[in-house]
């Protein structure tokens, strides 16, 4: 078995030639890689699954506070409205919101968090699949399963462009997070390899050209809150997907456009903190208050 994760087209083309889901393939070409059985490679994953599902309750902590100070306390509201049943848009993306707030918010506070692929973008894939799990009453196995999916998404991506904010603005990070996330949601949902290329496709259109500008410096605004519309985004995606709605643009293509969209964008929009949001009046207010 042959994977390069250089293409998601080959990826879901393989799967549905073996006749199993994409997580199940990616699992057993990465035990062969690194060696051991299937079963220590899914247990690391389910490790790391834990872990984040653990952010979640002190990430809810109304009282949690950055070590800036300047974000904290948004999950904890969110979660509120969420569970009083007093939300717009009902218990998955409300529960999905809080959720990603959760993971990231622990995140400013120096807190336990997964990469997922980036720290800045960590709480979008965990949100979304604690999500369903806790709205479809999913094992954990089916769950850490969906991580595997993820994986190979954010493989293909960096492979041929690129996570990093520094390098590609907030598309590469949330963008890609939100792909992943969208992925891992439609397997878990019992979509298609194909279903789940579209899926890919559809949330990093709707994301691609996202700059990152965060103020002061920090992975804190706006990248929490974008957090909440990465995962937001990828229920999006995968209601599309899930309902037999094609990208017109494979993702492959969509993820080639994001790294040209990346490569165009000037220094200030990628992480530098120099323009966007961090250079507005209150955007630099708050870097003398946090740096003097």
């Amino acid at each position: 078995m042959s994977v390069q994760y250089q293409s998601l087209a080959e990826l879901a083309a393989l799967a549905e030639e073996q006749g199993e889901p994409i997580s199940a393939l990616v699992l057993r070409q990465q035990a062969e890689q690194l060696e051991i059985s299937e079963e220590e490679v899914y247990e690391r994953m389910a490790s790391t699954y834990r872990v984040m599902g653990e952010c979640i309750e002190p990430g809810c902590d109304p009282g949690l506070r950055s070590t800036s100070g300047l974000t904290g306390g948004s999950a904890a509201k969110m979660r509120a409205v969420s569970e009083g049943g007093k939300s717009l848009t009902g218990s998955v993306i409300s529960g999905a919101l809080y959720r990603a707030l959760a993971v990231s918010e622990l995140n400013a506070s120096m807190g336990r968090i997964v990469a997922a692929p980036t720290a800045g973008s960590c709480g979008i894939l965990p949100a979304a699949v604690l999500t369903m799990q806790a709205e479809r009453d999913l094992s954990e196995r089916e769950c850490v399963m969906a991580l595997f999916t993820a994986s190979a998404v954010g493989m293909v991506i960096a492979n041929n462009a690129c996570l990093a904010g520094a390098q590609g603005g907030c598309q590469a990070e949330c963008g890609s997070a939100s792909a992943m996330a969208a992925a891992a949601i439609v397997e878990l949902a019992g979509g298609s390899p194909k279903m789940i290329t579209h899926a890919v496709a559809i949330a990093l259109k709707n994301i691609l050209g996202l700059v990152c500008d965060p103020v002061a410096g920090l992975v804190e605004i706006p990248c929490i809150k974008r957090n909440a519309s990465g995962v937001a985004g990828a229920f999006v995606a995968a209601e599309m997907a899930l309902a037999g709605i094609r990208s017109a643009i494979p993702a492959d293509e969509v993820i080639w456009a994001m790294k040209k969209v990346g490569d165009s964008m000037p220094q200030s929009l990628r992480e530098t903190a120099e323009g966007g949001l961090a250079a507005t009046p209150t955007g630099q207010r708050l870097h003398k208050q946090v740096f003097g």
